[in-house]
């Protein structure tokens, strides 16, 4: 099978991340807004079906990451989820029946190749399976801290780009730590079966780290524009979960002449959310 089966559970996942961003955000945007952290947000959300809609989404689409994490490599899986963004952006068009620009089809095209190009020419293998505490405790410690400063930063400042932007990031380091958990604890399922999975720390890990990803992804969406938040969360994604790859699971991508089209790929994905993020502006649409 090699990377055919990670690569398609990682897409489904993809797709269903997308479908919940578009009704988190309708959902988002129909409760009270708030300046500061407020945990009493979710008590608002539950009362809304399409909130509840998307967390369904958020649960598809955490089984798919899952058995993709489980077959393939962290730096293979994760960023696949770059699609997000296109994939929200059509969803959202298609539910509020606007018709899709040419240039944001261009951009589309430009995220896909590019994605494509980076992963055929790094060409990340499985790495080591099982990863010792002592090199989790540092990478828990960087993640832990870098995604409160980033909170406390975006917290700080009005509802604008700088608020969202920060925000964003943080909620792709809570999202790229809660892969690199949610990977370790396959292992500890397949190894020790449900009692092993369910007593170990990497599993209580991810499922905190998920749970801080979510509340920190619905005050991103409150805090700006998609502009500022999505391309945040989305690069911030792929490139803290393939750095988790290398450090943690000691996951190989290719070097030498390779990292001239990586380099390329990596420059039309960037340039494509970009555009996406500039033109899709809001998913205010979708509502």
């Amino acid at each position: 099978m090699g990377v055919v089966l990670p690569v398609l559970f990682a897409l489904l996942a993809a797709f269903s991340n997308a479908l919940a961003t578009v009704l988190q955000r309708r959902a988002a945007l129909s409760v009270p807004q708030s300046q500061g952290f407020r945990p009493g947000l979710v008590l608002d959300l539950l009362r809304r079906p399409v909130w509840l809609g998307g967390m369904l989404a958020v649960v598809v689409a955490g089984v798919g990451q899952a058995v993709a994490l489980a077959t393939g490599p962290l730096s293979l899986v994760q960023p696949l989820f770059v699609l997000e963004l296109p994939l929200a952006l059509l969803l959202a068009s298609l539910l509020t029946g606007n018709r899709i620009p040419e240039a944001m089809w261009l951009a589309v095209g430009g995220v896909v190749v590019g994605l494509g190009v980076a992963l055929a020419s790094a060409a990340p293998d499985g790495g080591k399976a099982d990863v010792p505490l002592d090199r989790w405790a540092p990478a828990l410690a960087a993640c832990a801290g870098a995604a409160v400063l980033l909170a406390a930063a975006g917290l700080k400042r009005p509802v604008g780009k700088a608020r969202a932007g920060c925000l964003g990031a943080a909620t792709a380091v809570c999202y790229a730590l809660t892969a690199a958990l949610m990977k370790d604890s396959m292992r500890v399922l397949d190894a020790d079966g449900v009692v092993g999975f369910f007593t170990a720390w990497q599993t209580y890990g991810f499922a905190a780290a998920g749970v801080c990803a979510v509340l920190l992804l619905e005050h991103a969406m409150q805090g700006g524009p998609l502009v500022a938040s999505q391309p945040a969360l989305t690069l911030g994604d792929a490139t803290v979960s393939l750095l988790l790859g290398v450090v943690l699971y000691r996951e190989d991508v290719r070097g030498d002449w390779w990292v001239v089209p990586q380099l390329l790929g990596v420059a039309l994905v960037v340039m494509g959310v970009l555009s996406l993020a500039r033109r899709g502006a809001d998913l205010r649409t979708a509502q």
